[in-house]
C-alpha cells in the first residue's frame, strides 16, 4: 500500500474536509452534549461501510470498519482505534475569519474542529482500503475533552472493546495555532503532558470593621499567606526534576474597602508530570493550608479535585508514528519534544489501557509566525492547509499498525 498514494489521496478529499471544517467552527458546541456535531459527524459517515455506536451518557460517535483482508471470522483480529474530540469552549471568537463561529461565546479555539474533519477524512479512505486490512479500525469521536470528562466516559461504554476486542493499539492527534512550523508533526516517547487537578480553597475568619481588624478574624491576609504558601512549598518541597505547577487564576474577598470580610477565596490549576509528585500534592497542600489557618486562629474548607492524569505515550508506538511521519512526509517534517508539554488530555485515560501514542501537529497560520495565538486564544486561527496531513497520518498509522500486528 503505497503511503503516496494515501497523500495522494487525502489531497483530493481537502475540499470537503475544509467544508465540514468550517461548518464545525461556525457551530460550535461545548461539554458532553454535542447535538449538532454529532448529526453533521454522522451525516458525513453515512455512506461508509461502519457500524456506529452512539454514546448514552454523552453525544459520542463510534464507528468500527472491519477490515475484510485475511480471515474476518478470526477471533483474534487486531484492531486499531484512532480518536478525535470534537468539543469547543466557552470564548467570544475575535478572528474574523469568514467562518467565525455564529454562536456567542462559544468557539472552536482548541482546533477540535480539525480533529474532527481529518478522523472523518480517514474514515473514508480507510473504507477505500477495508479489503486491504486484516483487522478493524475504531473510530472515536469524543465530547468533553476540554472538560478532561469524554474519554473516561467513552471507555466505560465500552469504546476500547467495540470491535469485540479490546483495542491492540491507539493513536491521536492534536493540532496547534502558534509555533511558527506550519505542518510540523512533534511526537515524545514517556511522559508527554501532565496531570490536572484543581484547588479551591475557603478561608473562613470573622468579619468587621476595617479600623479595627484586632476584633475581627481578616482571612484576607491568611489567605495571601496560604497563596505564597504553596510557592514555597513547590520549591521546597518536591523535586526539581519532577515539577510540579500551581498557578493561582481565581481570587475573591469582600466587596468594600473598609470592611473586613467573614470570607476569603482561592482557586489554583495544579499540573504534575508523575503519579509519585500527584500523590504528594494531595497531602502536602491540606497539611500546608490548615496550619496556616490554624495559626492565625481561622478556619479553611479545601476542594481538591482530581482532575485528567499524566499522558504517557508508550515508547515503541511514539517511535512507530514518528517512522510514519518521514515515510509521509519526510524526516524533516518531524520533530521530538526535548521535555513534555504543560497541558493536560483526557486521551491520557485511553493510554493508560491501550499502548499507543499522541503526535502534534502544528497548524501556525501561513505567514502567522511567532506572533500567532495560541490555542484557548480568542483569536486562535489554524491553517487549513494541514487537514490533508492530518487525514493522511490518521490514515497511515491505522493501515501500518494493522499490516504489523496481523504479520506478527
Amino acid at each position: 500500500m503505497s503511503v503516496a498514494r494515501i497523500l495522494e489521496d487525502a489531497r483530493e478529499l481537502h475540499g470537503d474536509i475544509v467544508q465540514l471544517r468550517h461548518d464545525l467552527h461556525r457551530h460550535p458546541e461545548l461539554g458532553l452534549e454535542l447535538p449538532r456535531t454529532q448529526e453533521k459527524v454522522l451525516e458525513a459517515l453515512s455512506d461508509l461501510p461502519l457500524e456506529i455506536t452512539l454514546g448514552k451518557g454523552l453525544t459520542s460517535v463510534g464507528a468500527v470498519l472491519r477490515g475484510t483482508a485475511g480471515d474476518p471470522s478470526a477471533v483474534d483480529r487486531p484492531t486499531v482505534l484512532l480518536r478525535a474530540d470534537m468539543d469547543a469552549l466557552p470564548l467570544q471568537e475575535e478572528t474574523g475569519v469568514g467562518f467565525a463561529s455564529t454562536t456567542p461565546n462559544r468557539m472552536h479555539a482548541c482546533g477540535h474542529d480539525l480533529h474532527t474533519s481529518m478522523l472523518v477524512g480517514a474514515a473514508r479512505l480507510l473504507a477505500e482500503r477495508r479489503h486491504q486490512l486484516a483487522g478493524d479500525v475504531v473510530l472515536m469521536f469524543q465530547p468533553a475533552e476540554e472538560q478532561l470528562a469524554g474519554a473516561p466516559l467513552m471507555i466505560g461504554e465500552g469504546i476500547l472493546e467495540l470491535s469485540g476486542r479490546q483495542a491492540d493499539a491507539a493513536y491521536g492527534l492534536h493540532v496547534f495555532s502558534a509555533g511558527g512550523n506550519t505542518g510540523r508533526f512533534e511526537t515524545r516517547a514517556g511522559v508527554m503532558m501532565s496531570a490536572a487537578d484543581a484547588l479551591f480553597v475557603k478561608v473562613i475568619g470573622r468579619g468587621g470593621h476595617g479600623s479595627a481588624p484586632h476584633q475581627a478574624k481578616d482571612p484576607v491576609p491568611v489567605m495571601a499567606e496560604m497563596i505564597l504558601g504553596l510557592q514555597h512549598m513547590v520549591t521546597r518541597q518536591f523535586n526539581a526534576h519532577d515539577p510540579v505547577v500551581v498557578s493561582v487564576g481565581m481570587v475573591r474577598a469582600g466587596e468594600a474597602i473598609n470592611v473586613i470580610p467573614d470570607t476569603a477565596e482561592f482557586g489554583a490549576s495544579l499540573r504534575m508530570y508523575s503519579d509519585e509528585a500527584r500523590t504528594k500534592m494531595q497531602s502536602a497542600i491540606p497539611r500546608l493550608l490548615k496550619g496556616i489557618a490554624s495559626a492565625h486562629g481561622l478556619e479553611v474548607d479545601i476542594n481538591y479535585h482530581v482532575g485528567g492524569r499524566v499522558t504517557v505515550t508508550d515508547e515503541a508506538h511514539t517511535a512507530f508514528a514518528a517512522e510514519q511521519i518521514h515515510e509521509l512526509f519526510g524526516a524533516e517534517r518531524h520533530h521530538t519534544l526535548p521535555a513534555p508539554l504543560g497541558g493536560s488530555e483526557d486521551f491520557a485515560d485511553v493510554l493508560a489501557r491501550v499502548p499507543g501514542s499522541f503526535v502534534c501537529l502544528d497548524a501556525t497560520p501561513l505567514g502567522g509566525g511567532q506572533d500567532a495565538a495560541f490555542n484557548h486564544s480568542p483569536r486562535a486561527t489554524f491553517d487549513d492547509s494541514v487537514l490533508v496531513d492530518g487525514t493522511a497520518l490518521y490514515t497511515q498509522l491505522a493501515v501500518a499498525r494493522l499490516a504489523q500486528l496481523a504479520a506478527a
